[in-house]
């Protein structure tokens, strides 16, 4: 009876400290039943350990945080305001409007660069299609990138999308006004200037980072490093398990 209850419960867990705890009551329980009752017991113990350490990661929300006033329930408690990213509209690839409701209710990953960067950005968009490879087919996970250039017009990137081989359904390019870009980019933290001295003529950093649902910051990257980017995609997917 107990082996069917541990092999009939939908929870595996559950099952198995149901038969764990049907066979401490029965008395008659051989000597081999009683060592395989303590194996058991250890593995139930694994899991409820491993299923906790699981829940209780959460990665920390980036950036200023205001405590304010709030009247919940009739009572007034003190919140935390978190930095959120604001709206915005540019153009993608593809012609089509980009603006902040095009990820509501979607986890993304964002960068600056342009096409014809000759330092930092190819090692970046090497890095973004590992994020782009792993999460092509998973409709919660979208990827902005922003072009600094002001040569990048619609056309250029979308012969630079084919070039790279990806999907404007998953990976945004986008381009608009050059403030506007300036602007966006200092919400993500991210370093954006317009130097003749530089290579291409643009100065900006390598930086990803990890947007929630909520448009928060839960984590910064550097784009150049596969371990950071290795760091990126677990991170994505422990926010994907904090925000079903």
């Amino acid at each position: 009876m107990a082996l069917f209850l541990l092999f009939q419960t939908k929870n595996f867990v559950g099952g198995l400290k149901l038969f764990c705890i049907a066979k401490c009551f029965s008395f008659g329980a051989k000597i081999k039943e009683k060592l395989l009752l303590m194996r058991l017991w250890v593995i139930w113990g694994l899991l409820v350990l491993g299923s906790c350490n699981e829940k209780a990661k959460r990665l920390p929300i980036l950036g200023e945080r205001q405590a304010v006033q709030v009247e919940k329930n009739g009572k007034i408690i003190i919140d935390t305001l978190y930095h959120t990213i604001p709206a915005f509209r540019f153009i993608n690839q593809d012609s089509v409007e980009v603006t902040e409701k095009t990820f509501e209710g979607k986890i993304y990953v964002t960068d600056f660069f342009f096409t014809t960067c000759p330092s930092i950005c190819p090692k970046m968009k090497q890095q973004m299609l590992r994020v782009y490879e792993k999460y092509k087919d998973d409709d919660r996970i979208l990827i902005l990138s922003h072009s600094i250039s002001r040569e990048d017009s619609v056309p250029v990137l979308r012969d630079y999308a084919k070039k790279i081989k990806i999907s404007s359904r998953r990976w945004h390019l986008v381009t608009g006004n050059w403030n506007e870009i300036e602007r966006m980019a200092k919400q993500y933290f991210v370093t954006v200037t317009e130097d003749k001295n530089e290579p291409g003529g643009y100065l900006h950093s390598g930086h990803f980072a990890l947007i929630d649902k909520q448009k928060r910051i839960r984590g910064i990257y550097e784009g150049t490093k596969p371990q950071e980017v290795d760091k990126l995609l677990q991170d994505i997917d422990i926010l994907l398990n904090e925000n079903p």
